[in-house]
């Protein structure tokens, strides 16, 4: 599966992906896999990106 751009993303956004990706890693859950998780909760919690135009 494709990764799309994040820019749509506002700041907030940005900052929960990382804390949650950063609690995955520390969990030893492995880089990618943690990115995946971090994204994937951003989207199912705020609704996913949107578009500003």
């Amino acid at each position: 599966m494709p990764q799309g751009s994040k820019k749509n993303y506002s700041s907030k956004q940005k900052r929960m992906a990382s804390h949650i990706e950063d609690s995955e890693k520390s969990r030893g859950t492995l880089t990618k896999r943690a990115e995946k998780i971090a994204w994937s909760t951003v989207n199912k919690k705020t609704g996913g990106a949107k578009n500003t135009k």
